[in-house]
């Protein structure tokens, strides 16, 4: 069972560092986690400034002149983050557009980011779709009516706006997101009740490029999620966003596995929201049936079988029911979903080469690109 809902992540590092007189410390005791950091190399040996690894990493740093070594406390990192991105982090609840929406107690909530400082937030699609008289609280108590913007049911992302001014807006990764297994997350939402605002919990990255009943790729963590969390953000010891959190499988046997939607895809579905009002999705115009291997999760390189032609563009192309799909502009597509990853790139109209096996050979055809159905 597959639940969608909000959860919070907050990590704990921990280290401390042997530092030499001049406030250095030596590269290779210091967190092996892709962080860039400012380094000097003297004798051959790589040294970075510990002002550089607090400045990348956070924490306190104290250096001890009597025994010569300097002491990281990353202790203080995590309630920096909170601390830090918190305002950026609103609570949402509503009535629920259902049978029971006068009852005074049927409630239903969720959590925000705000992405821009007069008042826009991001949620998740499932948090508002079926939500009547939105309010929006900010991290400082303020109630806020909010009015549903833009929706996209396919990614569960959705654009919520506030009339307020001079707000925090959050940081989002760059693009494309990099991000190990394993690495510390933290995750701020309103689990459970909405008395329970801007919660911070704990967990690690357990996962990447996931498809767990979704249109992309999900990251996979193993903190806790629970209702409400969903439209919260996912951060990394930096405070920036890697993801949105969505769902998690919820069973009495199944413990600790949510999804998020990666920052990446966040921001695609933003841009097209600010520049067209939705999602202008690409679509080849064809159905496609995944192999065997695929759809039950097995590492395959068996391409998808054309079962159907949506769009004339693709009869234009020379497709037909049968052909087998192996790759799109030069890159090899097995699933739905890296199909899906792939398209993100394109708009509808553009032109793209599909390497097909047709009548027993490999033959590339030249596709005008058609309007996804997917909303």
């Amino acid at each position: 069972m597959i639940k969608r809902h909000r959860r919070r992540y907050i990590t704990a590092l921990f280290l401390t560092l042997a530092l030499s007189a001049g406030s250095t410390v030596s590269a290779a005791t210091a967190v092996s986690s892709g962080v860039s950091l400012d380094a000097t190399v003297i004798k051959g040996e790589v040294y970075v400034k510990a002002s550089s690894l607090v400045a990348q990493l956070g924490g306190t740093g104290t250096y001890d002149k009597s025994s010569k070594k300097y002491t990281y406390n990353p202790d203080s990192l995590v309630p920096e983050v909170v601390k830090r991105v918190s305002p950026s982090v609103v609570a949402i609840i509503g009535k629920p557009d259902d049978a029971n929406a006068d009852n005074r107690f049927s409630l239903a909530h969720g959590t925000g980011v705000i992405v821009k400082s007069d008042g826009w937030i991001v949620t998740n699609a499932h948090v508002v779709q079926d939500m009547k008289r939105i309010v929006v609280v900010t991290a400082d108590g303020k109630e806020f009516e909010g009015t549903r913007k833009q929706m996209d049911v396919t990614s569960d992302l959705a654009l919520v706006k506030i009339d307020a001014k001079g707000l925090k807006p959050a940081t989002f990764a760059p693009s494309p997101l990099k991000v190990q297994v394993g690495e510390s997350v933290i995750a701020i939402g309103t689990p459970v009740s909405f008395s329970l605002r801007n919660t911070a919990t704990v967990g690690v990255l357990s996962g990447m490029n996931r498809s767990v009943s979704s249109y992309y790729n999900l990251l996979q963590t193993d903190a806790a999620i629970n209702p409400g969390n969903s439209g919260g953000p996912l951060l990394n010891l930096k405070g920036e966003i890697i993801g949105i959190n969505s769902m998690k499988f919820v069973d009495v046997d199944i413990d600790s596995m949510g999804f998020a939607i990666p920052a990446d895809t966040v921001q695609y579905v933003l841009n097209n929201f600010y520049k067209y009002g939705k999602v202008k999705r690409a679509s080849l115009g064809i159905d496609l049936e995944e192999s065997w291997s695929a759809v039950i999760g097995l590492p395959t390189e068996d391409p998808m079988t054309v079962t159907a032609l949506s769009s004339p563009n693709a009869e234009k192309a020379g497709i037909r029911v049968g052909d087998q799909l192996y790759a799109v502009a030069g890159k090899q597509v097995s699933t739905m979903v890296e199909l899906n990853e792939l398209l993100k790139a394109y708009l509808p109209d553009q032109k793209v080469t599909v390497t097909l096996l047709s009548d027993g050979d490999l033959v590339n055809r030249e596709v005008t690109l058609s309007a996804s159905l997917a909303q």
